[in-house]
């Protein structure tokens, strides 16, 4: 095998496939991260909906069921980017090996910039993790978020949070396009 064979070259490794898939991912945020306006964000698509609301002492906090409830509420803009922040953060703390994070340790920063730049940060911190990753240690098991499935990997991990950024972008797309339309 060759230097300049496919399967010599850094691009064909695993790693280097769940990273262009991540990439790919975040290019189709982008486009709907720079044309959010503030008003976007608490636009309440449904009179059945889940968004986040402002606490006594200004903290905002997502509505929340511990059984998700039949039908599921539409979410608004806001209670999907809060969504992202909160299992990004504890997958993270996973990946680092850290104490995860519960569910109300993480807040909305609010809407606008603050939520915008919020995702972008949890872009580069998932960007350094993944940058430190080896395709060995893609075959290492991962807690998360499977905790009771040893098989899974953490290969499952990352190509999980590819897919669940990709469902959650799509529905923050929809959403900017719907109130944009209305």
């Amino acid at each position: 095998m060759t230097a300049s064979s496919p399967a010599a070259s850094p691009a064909a490794s695993r790693t280097g496939l769940l990273r262009r898939q991540f990439d790919l991912t975040w290019s189709l945020f982008e486009y709907h991260l720079e044309r959010l306006e503030p008003e976007d964000f608490l636009w309440e698509p449904a009179p059945h909906c889940w968004t986040v609301r402002r606490a006594a002492d200004g903290t905002w906090v997502p509505d929340w069921a511990e059984t998700e409830p039949d039908p599921v509420p539409v979410p608004t803009i806001a209670w999907v980017s809060w969504h992202i922040g909160w299992w990004w953060s504890v997958t993270l703390d996973h990946a680092r090996g850290v104490r995860p994070r519960e569910r109300t340790e993480i807040t909305w920063p609010g809407e606008g910039a603050a939520t915008v730049d919020g995702l972008r940060a949890l872009r580069a911190e998932w960007l350094a993790y993944l940058d430190g990753v080896t395709d060995a240690d893609l075959d290492a098991t991962a807690p998360f978020p499977w905790p009771h499935d040893p098989a899974r990997t953490k290969a499952d991990m990352i190509a999980w949070v590819n897919a669940e950024l990709m469902k959650n972008i799509a529905e923050i797309g929809q959403l900017r396009l719907i109130r944009a339309a209305s």
